[in-house]
Parts: structure tokens; sequence; C-alpha cells
């Protein structure tokens, strides 16, 4: 999620702060050290990612420079990452205790963020069941009944939403060629009569989509920004979480995480 992001830039602020205090009497510095590291990770792990789910970006080349889907390697860059660190640590002598003691630094501050945070942590599927929904038609809806038992994506929507439209399309996609997962589609806050209306035009097929007026879900998750998607396993545990549009590899890759029948 974008919250990851905004810790890691925290996290490499302290370093660079615990840095700078170890090494001020020589006037040492490990801010350059830093920048370095998190470009040469942000890189090498865009490169992995892509070349392991290339098959999702051949028909679309340009979608490689798309960076909004959030499509990252993470072992590959934190791989990269160090060894940039060591690199430079084995160039400049002095360099060493200010990026050693900065690095822990910024290690133990991102090792804490998922507690003080929560940014592992979300509802259950069963927390949710106090949330009203309604289809279309008017009729209530439960998530855990349109689940059937199985794996389920919600993605938090609403017609006037721009990155929403644009990944409409991959998820309908899904939706036809993923029986063994169950796909919702919640609008957030808008009527019956315009979500029909963009449904009506789009050449794309929905099936589960469903109303929330009073924007309650993602009251309920915290989540003000559209468009943002939960991704259930088959015990109603929440395993992933997406801000934002999600591409097709991005989607393919937090599928994975549902451990679907083979």
């Amino acid at each position: 999620m974008a919250s990851q992001w905004v810790v890691l830039l925290v996290c490499a602020a302290i370093a660079a702060l615990v840095g700078h205090l170890i090494g001020r009497r020589q006037q040492i510095g490990i801010t350059s050290t830093l920048t370095d590291m998190l470009l040469a990770a942000a890189l090498v792990g865009r490169i992995v990612f892509v070349a392991a789910w290339f098959e999702h970006y051949r028909d679309a080349p340009w979608s490689l420079l798309d960076i909004r889907d959030g499509g990252f390697a993470p072992w590959a860059g934190v791989s990269t990452a160090f060894a940039v660190a060591l690199w430079q640590a084995w160039r400049r002598a002095a360099l060493r205790g200010p990026l050693l003691f900065g690095l822990l630094a910024g290690s133990l501050a991102w090792g804490v963020s998922p507690a003080l945070l929560r940014l592992n942590s979300g509802p259950a599927l069963s927390d949710l069941e106090g949330v009203a929904f309604v289809n279309l038609q008017g009729t209530p809806q439960s998530l855990a009944a349109l689940a059937q038992g199985r794996p389920l994506v919600v993605n938090l929507w609403a017609t006037w939403c721009p990155p929403c439209r644009r990944e409409m399309p991959v998820l309908a996609q899904a939706q036809q060629q993923t029986p063994a997962v169950a796909f919702v589609f919640v609008d957030q806050g808008e009527v019956a009569f315009t979500v029909q209306k963009f449904l009506n035009a789009s050449p794309s097929v929905f099936a589960n989509v469903l109303l929330d007026p009073g924007k309650k879900l993602g009251e309920q998750l915290g989540s003000t920004a559209l468009p943002t998607t939960l991704f259930y396993d088959a015990n109603g545990r929440l395993v992933d979480t997406h801000l934002g549009a999600l591409s097709p590899a991005t989607l393919a890759e937090k599928l994975k995480k549902l451990e679907l029948p083979g």
C-alpha cells in the first residue's frame, strides 16, 4: 500500500539522522548512500517484478513504465539495497560506522512500524457482517454469502473515479477467468441508477455489484481513497490490500497469495 512507501521514507529519514549523528565528528553523512540504495532497489525490484510477470505486460509494453500499479519484487529490492551499502562501505572505511548504525536504526523502525501503524492488520471477513450492502435491485447482500467459502476480492470503487474506471476491465476479466475466486464490486456512496448507467455503457460484464450508500465499508477500513481492493483467503482472513488501480500483473501477483486450488 501507499502507506508502506510513506513508512519506508520515514525509516530512511531515521537512518539518515542516526547516521548523521554518528558521523558528525568526522563530517560523514549517509544521505547520498541511502539515496543510491533506494534508487537501485526501486529499479531492480521493478525489473525483477516485470520479468516475473512479463506475460501480463507483453501486449502493452508501455505499461512497463507505469509504476502506479505498485509492481515491485521486495526481495530483489532489499538485496540490491544492501549490496549497494556493502559496496559503499568497502570503498569508504569512514562510512562504515555511520552507515551500520543508520541502517540498524532504519531497520528497527521498519520492524516495529506494522505494530504501531497496523499496516498488516485489517478486518476479517466476519468483522464486515455488520456493514449493510444491497445489490442494484435493493436486496440486502452479505459478502460471506457471495464468497461461498471461496477466496474473495472486494473492490471499493465509484463511477466518478478515473483510476477505478481504468482498472475495472482488468478486474472484470479476472472475474471471468478465475471462478475459484469471488469478486465483489462495492460502489461507495452512489445510487443504483448512476451505477447501472455506468455498467450499461461498459463493454465489460460484472457480477456481484453492490451498493454501500453510506460508505460504511471505507469508513470501517479507515480508507477514503479509491480504488481500494481487499484480498481475503477462503478462511475469511485479510491477506493483502491494494490502494490505487491494479494492473493485470499486480492483480495476478496478489491472487497468487490466496492459495488457490490447483
